[in-house]
């Protein structure tokens, strides 16, 4: 355990903590505008298996990991516009209507891979800059400041997600209606068109979280998400539906996992308990929803669908 708490491997802990946070906090985000509108997606972990799959095979075939990021987040889009027609225009279940995405592209992926890929083959993974002077700074600078672009871009969408919802028309349209939907009407707020702007916002940053998980891993294979996308929904609980909240509960999540990684390559942890210790990061969040339950409160309308 003594060979765990010196310095380069804690530095190293912290970097990865912060990578594997990534695809959590950007996920937890895009979930957070949605359910803030009252429009609950289970199915964050098929949007992000697809967008996964898509930005891969994009790199597979063209190389460019900027045009790989750009298809990820178009297929978030994609299924996005299917999700607010099926539960906005429609008004089916949500709870079903996002199993159904989740298992549409979970399978989906899985047939795609298969036929055009057919074994895990690597690609270029995302390359890490460092913040000018900030990255200098004898240890703290490798742990926060030398990171790819998708992990600059999810921290800095926290302030700015959080100033939307907070301070701008369509950020409180977006709490008003997740909140009281019939009022927000009455005072001519589009109550469908404003869950469905929110519902592709969420489904957007899905996209991009699937895209920077498998770039960051420079590979893919099936069920790569592995249940990331319901612990994404989970966070939005455990940070109380705030950024700041989510972004907490994406770093804890993160710096677990990494820990526990740390603490196999030392060796620290026997094989024969590395399947229990894998658990850690989700029984840690269980355990938060669990201390939780009951001290928060969702948007009064969540799940709730509107008709005049």
């Amino acid at each position: 355990m003594r060979d765990f708490f010196t310095l380069s491997v804690i530095v190293a802990t912290v970097a990865s903590g912060i990578r594997l946070a990534t695809p959590y906090l950007l996920a937890g985000l895009g979930e957070t505008v949605g359910q803030k509108s009252g429009v609950l997606n289970l199915g964050v972990d098929g949007v992000m298996q697809l967008s996964a799959f898509f930005a891969y095979w994009t790199m597979l075939e063209r190389g460019s990991l900027i045009l790989a990021t750009l298809v990820g987040i178009g297929v978030g889009l994609v299924m996005g516009a299917i999700y607010a027609f099926v539960t906005v225009v429609l008004q089916a279940q949500q709870g079903i209507s996002g199993i159904g995405i989740f298992l549409f592209g979970l399978g989906f992926s899985d047939l795609m891979f298969r036929r055009q890929v057919g074994s895990p083959r690597p690609v270029p993974q995302l390359p890490e800059y460092g913040i000018p002077f900030l990255a200098d700074i004898p240890n703290v600078g490798d742990a926060l400041f030398q990171h790819n672009l998708l992990t600059y871009f999810a921290f800095a969408a926290v302030p700015v997600l959080a100033l939307m919802l907070r301070s701008t028309t369509f950020g409180m349209n977006v709490r008003a209606v997740g909140e009281n939907p019939q009022a927000a009407d009455s005072l001519g707020v589009s109550v469908g068109w404003t869950r469905a702007f929110a519902i592709l916002i969420g489904n957007t940053f899905a996209g991009l979280a699937g895209a920077a998980l498998v770039l960051e891993l420079g590979i893919f294979q099936p069920n790569l998400t592995a249940g990331l996308g319901f612990i994404a929904v989970a966070l939005v609980y455990f940070g109380a539906w705030r950024p700041v909240g989510i972004m907490s509960g994406a770093l804890l999540y993160g710096l677990v996992a990494a820990s526990v990684l740390q603490m196999k390559a030392l060796q620290i942890i026997p094989r024969s308990a590395s399947d229990i210790a894998a658990m850690a990061p989700a029984i840690l969040t269980i355990l938060a929803l669990i201390v939780l339950a009951g001290r928060v409160s969702a948007p009064a309308a969540l799940t709730r669908p509107f008709s005049r």
